[in-house]
């Protein structure tokens, strides 16, 4: 059995939360795992849209990493 070991130059992640301080939290709780990984946050785009059917706010975001 053969191991590589590679390692991950970009990765992109994409959020989701009905509010934004929940969404914040996940996004910080991912930064945090990744800087074992070696990746920065190069960029982050954010979103909100209203749910059709409940009316309420619906927060998404996407976070692309980088290798430092």
């Amino acid at each position: 059995m053969e191991f590589k070991l590679e390692r991950i130059h970009d990765k992109i992640e994409f959020f989701e939360a009905n509010d934004l301080k929940t969404l914040e939290r996940k996004i910080d709780e991912q930064i945090e795992n990744n800087k074992a990984l070696l990746l920065e946050v190069h960029s982050v785009t954010h979103h909100v849209a209203f749910h059709p059917e409940t009316g309420r706010p619906l927060y998404s975001a996407v976070v692309h990493f980088k290798a430092k």
